[in-house]
């Protein structure tokens, strides 16, 4: 039987990290402004997961923010960037494919990335439809297909799981927001994807979940925060009386990419201090 401490170990596995620098960007709730997490969730969990010993690749748009790459190396973990627009579904689909050309043994698959834009529905652009569409859904679904069949076509091992698929869904997988339809209609489907392939792959030693992130104190939310008012309705429908903060991830993650969560599949892990509950 396995030691706790080796339950929660990462050593010896290799994880794929996507996201605009690391983080998850957004159109800010109150601002016409893209704005990039570069100490946000997706930094957070990445790290998290070097902590537990795994080396990381992070899929990242350019390579000018090297923040999380630096603090990987500084783990003593291996860490490489790999370049690819997540906006451009012919661009994704060589990020797994490639990855696996070049030699890479790759165990865990973490999808961050991810755009908003805020029109009332009446009004909702076709195009701006299409944006949050295809990086929030189409880009999760050919990731986690193109991981999923590389995974698959590695011997099974002896003990423990082919590896890990971790989703970023959100607090609107289950509500609806306002003014935000395609960015719940996308969030709604990575729930139901994952569910999907877990349905499929659990049984072929492949786990896949999701993380649905509540309210959290992060650079994305800095105008949010900055709003008196609805700060403090938020704060209020929150039992744990505070925002999140990009470290209350670190667990979570370290333990649906571990062999810890070897029967966890197909669940979507909501870290929101109690706002679904309330």
């Amino acid at each position: 039987m396995a030691s706790l401490a080796n339950l929660f170990s990462l050593e010896g596995k290799t994880a794929v990290v996507t996201g605009d620098d690391i983080g998850i960007i957004v159109l800010s709730m109150l601002t016409d402004t893209l704005v990039g997490g570069t100490r946000g969730i997706g930094a957070a969990m990445a790290l998290a997961l070097a902590e537990a010993g795994a080396d990381i690749i992070l899929v990242q748009r350019d390579e000018s923010n090297k923040k999380t790459y630096n603090e990987i190396v500084e783990l003593g973990r291996r860490a490489t960037i790999v370049t690819a627009d997540l906006s451009d579904q012919s661009s994704v689909a060589k990020i797994i494919p490639d990855l696996a050309k070049a030699g890479h043994d790759m165990h865990i698959l973490l999808t961050c990335a991810g755009i908003q834009k805020r029109h009332p529905a009446h009004q909702f652009p076709l195009e701006d439809w299409n944006s949050v569409l295809q990086v929030n859904l189409t880009t999760v679904f050919t990731l986690c297909r193109d991981f999923g069949a590389y995974l698959l076509s590695k011997p099974e091992p002896s003990s423990g799981p082919r590896g890990s698929i971790i989703n970023v869904a959100s607090l609107l997988t289950f509500q609806g927001g306002i003014t935000v339809p395609a960015y719940a209609a996308a969030k709604g489907g990575v729930g139901q994807l994952t569910k999907a392939l877990s349905n499929e792959w659990a049984c072929k030693g492949i786990q896949v979940n999701a993380i649905a992130p509540g309210y959290i104190d992060t650079d994305m939310n800095e105008a949010l925060i900055a709003n008196e008012t609805r700060a403090r309705q938020i704060l209020e429908r929150i039992p744990a009386g505070r925002w999140g903060k990009p470290e209350d991830f670190k667990g979570a993650v370290v333990f649906l990419a571990s062999n810890a969560s070897a029967y966890v599949s197909g669940e979507v892990l909501t870290i929101d201090g109690g706002w679904m509950g309330r």
